[in-house]
C-alpha cells in the first residue's frame, strides 16, 4: 500500500506484530510513539531491526514509523525487522535477492511449543519413580 512514498508493511515473530510505515527523512525510528533508544533499551535489539537498512546502504534515508504489539524484546525487534525488509522491497523490488540471501524476508516460523497435560512442559515430565 503506497501513498506518496510512504511504503507500509506488516512484520511477525514469535507472538509479535509490527505494523511498519516508512517515508524518505533523515533515518528517524519511532517504536510505539517513542525514540528507538528509549523503547530498547538493549543493543542487541536495536542492531536487530537495524540490519535490513545497514545490508542495503539504506541507513538514514528512512524514518520509519512502527507499532509494535505482542511478544518480547527480541521477538518485536525481528518482527520489526521483518515488516521494515518487507517495506524495503515495496520500495525496490531489486533489494529482494539480497535480502532474501541474508535471510530477513522469510517469516521466522518458530514459536512456542505448547503445553501438554500431565507433563510440565511441553517436553518436560514429572520426574518417575520406580518405587
Amino acid at each position: 500500500m503506497e501513498t506518496q512514498n510512504t511504503y507500509y508493511a506488516t512484520g511477525k515473530r514469535k507472538n509479535a506484530a509490527a505494523k511498519t510505515w516508512m517515508k524518505p527523512g533523515n533515518g528517524e525510528i519511532i517504536v510505539n510513539n517513542r525514540p528507538i533508544d528509549d523503547y530498547f533499551s538493549v543493543e542487541s535489539a536495536k542492531a536487530t531491526l537495524m540490519q535490513p537498512l545497514i545490508l542495503t546502504n539504506l541507513l538514514g534515508t528512512f524514518d520509519i514509523t512502527v507499532r509494535v504489539l505482542g511478544g518480547g524484546i527480541s521477538g518485536q525487534a525481528s518482527a520489526i525487522r521483518h515488516g521494515i525488509t518487507k517495506a524495503l522491497i515495496q520500495f525496490n523490488p531489486d533489494l529482494r535477492k539480497e535480502l532474501k540471501k541474508a535471510g530477513f524476508v522469510r517469516r521466522d516460523p518458530r514459536v512456542k511449543e505448547r503445553k501438554k497435560y500431565g507433563q510440565k512442559g511441553a517436553r518436560a515430565r514429572y520426574q518417575f519413580s520406580k518405587r
